[in-house]
C-alpha cells in the first residue's frame, strides 16, 4: 500500500461485458416482457401514447424531422429501460420516466444517436446512389432489358443496406442502457452492445424474426397494436440485458 492510496477506492468502471445465452432464452425475454406490461399497463399506455405522438409530430417536418427523430430514439429508449428498472426492482413507474434521458446522460446518449443517424443516412445515401444509377441507366436507354436491369439493381441495393444496417442495429440495440445505467460512453456501448449481439446471433435472431412478424400485424389495426407491442419488447430487451451482461 503506497502513501497515495486513498479509501474508499473507486470501482472498476463497467466495461459491458457478455456472455453467452440459450438460443430459447429469447421466448423467455418475451414472457418477461408481457409480465412487466401487466405489472403496470396504465403506464405503459400512457407512456407509449405520449411517446408516438412526439416522434409523429417530430417527424413532420421534412428532413430535419427525420434526423432530430433518429437523434431522440437513444433518450426515449433510456426512458422505456428506465420504466422497466423501477418495475423489475417493485417501485412505482412513472409517465415522467420516460424522460429520464433528458435529465441523466443526455448528451451521452444523443452521441448514440448522432452516431446511429449518420450510420443510417449514410446507408440510405448509399441505396440512393445504386438505385438512381441503374433507374437513370434504365431511363436513358429505354429498353425493357435495361429497365430489368435497373430493377435488378434496386433489389440489390436494398439487399445490400439490409445487410449493411444489421451491424448498425446490433451496436444500437443495448447502447442506451448502458449509457444510462452503466455510466459507458457511447462508443464504448455501441461496442460492447456490438459483441453482444454477435455473440448471441442465433437468440438475437429468433427475437429480431419474431419482432418483425409482430410489427407486421401491430401495424395493421391504424398501428393500435404498438400500444402493446412497444411495452412488451421495451420489456424484452430490458430482460435480454438483464440476461446477457454480466453484472447488470
Amino acid at each position: 500500500m503506497t502513501e497515495s492510496t486513498v479509501f474508499p477506492l473507486d470501482p472498476e468502471p463497467y466495461k459491458g461485458e457478455s456472455r453467452e445465452v440459450d438460443p430459447g432464452a429469447c421466448f423467455d425475454w418475451l414472457q418477461q416482457g408481457w409480465a412487466m406490461f401487466l405489472a403496470n399497463p396504465g403506464v405503459w399506455i400512457g407512456s407509449t401514447v405520449l411517446l408516438l405522438i412526439m416522434l409523429m409530430a417530430i417527424s413532420i417536418v421534412p428532413f430535419f424531422g427525420q434526423i432530430a427523430a433518429h437523434l431522440l430514439v437513444p433518450l426515449f429508449g433510456a426512458g422505456m429501460f428506465q420504466i422497466c428498472r423501477q418495475l423489475a426492482n417493485g417501485k412505482e413507474a412513472q409517465i415522467a420516466d420516460l424522460f429520464i434521458g433528458f435529465r441523466r446522460h443526455a448528451g451521452q446518449l444523443v452521441m448514440v444517436g448522432v452516431l446511429f443517424a449518420a450510420s443510417v443516412f449514410g446507408l440510405a445515401l448509399l441505396a440512393f446512389l445504386l438505385v438512381s444509377g441503374g433507374v437513370l441507366g434504365g431511363v436513358i436507354t429505354g429498353r425493357v432489358g435495361d429497365f430489368g436491369i435497373a430493377f435488378g439493381g434496386i433489389m440489390l441495393a436494398a439487399l445490400l443496406v439490409l445487410i449493411l444496417s444489421v451491424p448498425v442495429i446490433m451496436a444500437t440495440w443495448f447502447a442506451p442502457v448502458l449509457v444510462l445505467f452503466h455510466d459507458m460512453k457511447p462508443v464504448p456501448a455501441m461496442r460492447a452492445s456490438f459483441d453482444a449481439g454477435a455473440r448471441n446471433w442465433l437468440p438475437m435472431i429468433i427475437f429480431g424474426t419474431f419482432l418483425v412478424v409482430a410489427l407486421f400485424f401491430a401495424m395493421l389495426p391504424l398501428g393500435l397494436g404498438l400500444l402493446l407491442l412497444l411495452p412488451i419488447f421495451s420489456g424484452a430487451v430490458y430482460a435480454s440485458y438483464r440476461d446477457i451482461f454480466v453484472g447488470a
